[in-house]
């Protein structure tokens, strides 16, 4: 007999909504115009900037300013739940956010909004928040860490006196504490041990890139031109009066200024718009695909440089999608259906030396490796990724990468081409990667991205090549995209042997 396995425990328990109860199934006439003429004084009310829920206090009734966020003692108490859990760093900070809302479902738009940019807030700003919480790790103490927080984010005024409670004098000590005496690492918001290894590769502009990580990214689209084009899109955007642009470098690109739930827009839902940072599409263009061709995407993950290939190839020929997560290959498929792609392979492998993959060697005409890596260029979209980084988990994806770069190679064909590429700004996982591969493999020529791109009508800034050589590089500092780096190289052609005289 099997021992029984205790039950997998839950980061976030659900808040179940209370039901009222009523006397009967239906209103009276009388009752459904009460009901009536209360709902309008609520709309008057809420006009007002009053709050119509909850005890009438005279904190709660109190008039607010247009645009002044006032924080509720309910705001306070799940940010410090949510921290109680995402602060310990155990795992992804969306994923762990996604569970605590799940278990919220009675939190208005306006909480979960305030709560979630709380979260995002705290997670950036964590070193500094840790060294003004000191000797109190901000772990252990949740709720101080959410009333320092939302401090820090909307001032202490925000805060009303039943949220402050007991803690309102420690709170304007730490509020007060002079950030200037804090060691740099802190100020910049980075490990120690990452903060000395950008420093020494970035060095002047080592604080323009701390700097730009701290910021939240904005929400950029790809338009899937299968369906639709740009133009198309942007006009249909501004009838919505939804504010949009084209993008500086992506010929398929929209920057909004917002970030509106687009998951319900019919052009999300029919496939003529995806979402994706300006910098990713622009690897996807690195590949140069053609038509018909027989393309690998060796780790596809979710599959959205996938689907910017697969359009660039009008759907035609085979692009095989590969990778080690099954799950995240599942959640690729609707989004093809979607895209109106009908070329595109999912295929989950053990690792980079499956079987599978093996019996495709030399069959492909281009590979794209977006390899494995610190995520250190997407900071600004998943701040908790620095926290969670050590110097051993570096080493260790560092071997990943040098491994995949190394199978993925040799599924080409005489004359193919593969683009190796990541979303880290460090050089470790960048160009080292690629220097030591070229060193192994003289049969492979480094191509210069810049010259690529411009072939498909993309022109980078003046000193893209005078700065970065002939490799890809996006920088939140410098192009407001994530931090991307891409190599293009060519494998050389064998030369037919001439027959030999009999």
């Amino acid at each position: 007999m099997t021992e029984k396995k205790p039950a997998k425990r839950r980061p976030f328990a659900p808040v179940k909504p209370r039901r009222e109860k009523t006397e009967g199934r239906h209103q009276t006439e009388r009752q459904a115009a009460a009901h009536r003429r209360q709902q309008e004084k609520n709309r008057a009310d809420r006009a007002e900037g009053r709050i119509v829920k909850g005890p009438a206090s005279a904190e709660r009734m109190a008039k607010r300013n247009p645009g002044e966020v006032r924080i509720t003692e309910l705001i306070v108490s799940e940010l410090a739940r949510a921290f109680a859990v995402i602060l310990k760093l155990d795992g992804p900070s969306d994923q762990l956010m996604k569970a605590f809302f799940k278990s919220n479902p009675m939190l208005g738009a306006r909480d979960r909004t305030i709560i979630a940019e709380a979260i995002y807030y705290g997670l950036r700003h964590l070193g500094g928040i840790a060294w003004r919480m000191k000797p109190v790790k901000p772990e252990r103490a949740p709720r101080l860490a959410a009333l320092l927080t939302l401090a820090l984010q909307y001032g202490i005024g925000a805060l009303g006196e039943s949220s402050l409670a007991g803690d309102k004098k420690p709170l304007e000590n730490m509020l007060a504490a002079d950030m200037g005496k804090a060691p740099a690492h802190v100020r910049a918001e980075m490990p120690e041990w990452l903060y000395a290894l950008v420093r020494e590769q970035y060095g002047p502009d080592a604080d323009k890139l701390f700097e730009a990580s701290l910021q939240g990214a904005p929400l950029d689209l790809r338009v899937n031109t299968l369906k639709a084009s740009r133009e198309e899109v942007l006009a249909e955007l501004s009838e919505h009066r939804v504010e949009a642009s084209p993008m500086r470098f992506s010929p398929d690109g929209i920057r909004l200024a917002g970030k509106p739930g687009l998951i319900r827009w019919p052009m999300y839902q029919e496939g003529r718009i995806d979402v994706q940072d300006e910098g990713s599409q622009l690897i996807a263009r690195l590949l140069s695909a053609r038509r018909g061709e027989m393309i690998c995407d060796f780790c596809a993950g979710a599959g959205g440089k996938t689907l910017a290939v697969g359009a660039i190839m009008r759907s035609s020929g085979r692009l095989y999608a590969f990778d080690v997560n099954e799950k995240r290959l599942d959640s690729m498929k609707p989004r093809m259906r979607r895209a109106g792609l009908s070329n595109v392979h999912p295929i989950a492998i053990r690792d980079e030396s499956d079987n599978r993959v093996k019996r495709l060697r030399g069959k492909f005409d281009r590979v794209l490796v977006d390899a494995p890596c610190t995520g250190t260029g997407t900071l600004r979209r998943n701040p908790d990724l620095k926290w969670r980084l050590s110097p051993e988990e570096l080493e260790r994806i560092n071997a990943v990468q040098k491994s995949v770069l190394e199978q993925a190679a040799k599924l080409l064909k005489d004359g193919g081409r593969i683009v190796y590429a990541t979303c880290s700004v460090l050089r470790r996982e960048n160009q080292e990667v690629v220097e030591a591969f070229l060193a192994e493999h003289p049969e492979f020529e480094l191509l210069s991205a810049t010259d690529v791109l411009a072939r498909q009508g993309v022109e980078l800034p003046e000193f893209q090549k005078e700065r970065f050589g002939e490799y890809f590089v996006m920088l939140p500092h410098m192009h407001d995209t994530d931090g991307f780096f891409g190599a293009v190289l060519q494998k050389a052609r064998v030369k037919a042997q001439p027959p030999r005289a009999e």
